[in-house]
């Protein structure tokens, strides 16, 4: 079990995380930022927002950056670019 942050990357900006979250491991992680890409974009499409973050990066307890999950990767294919 180790603790993992989910910085944002909104345009020239990061957006950290420093609450982060107690997980079981990598992948746990990755499924917390899937489900986190999907509630961002269902915020900014109840908003009517038209500009959103480009990417979720998932950082270990070492501040070590294990994995950058862009928010389009959530999208059904069609709407993928």
């Amino acid at each position: 079990m180790g603790r993992f942050y989910f910085h944002v990357v909104e345009g020239a900006e990061l957006l950290t995380d420093v609450e982060g979250a107690h997980l079981t491991d990598a992948l746990e992680a990755r499924e917390m930022a899937m489900r986190s890409a999907r509630e961002i974009l269902a915020d900014a499409i109840r908003a009517g927002k038209n500009r959103i973050p480009e990417a979720i990066v998932i950082v270990d307890e070492q501040g070590r950056a294990i994995e950058s999950v862009p928010l389009a990767v959530v999208l059904p294919d069609p709407l993928k670019k």
